[in-house]
């Protein structure tokens, strides 16, 4: 289920890893990596290393993003809007 404000993706670029560590989700046990901007080293989401069920394989290998916490081009925080809302992610918690 879609969390407001997060993006599921296959690839990003930018960021570093931090250390592997089990959490639970909302669907489950799952190895997670939390994800850090290089610029600046917050955490802008997480990433799924390992899916304990085998109906959230699925999830293994793609990011997350939360999409408050990145910043656009100008330094500004992108808006969100109702038009603009991504569907059909597979993010678990914001």
């Amino acid at each position: 289920m879609l969390q407001h404000g997060t993006f599921c993706m296959h690839n990003s670029v930018n960021i570093t890893v931090g250390e592997k560590e089990e959490r639970m989700m909302m669907t489950g046990m799952h190895t997670v990596v939390d994800i850090f901007c290089v610029g600046c080293g917050s955490i802008v989401g997480w990433k799924y290393e390992a899916a304990q069920e085998k109906a959230q394989k699925y999830k293994e290998g793609k990011f997350i993003l939360e999409r408050f916490k990145v910043l656009g081009p100008d330094g500004s925080s992108y808006l969100v809007s109702q038009e603009g809302q991504v569907s059909g992610s597979d993010a678990d918690d914001a």
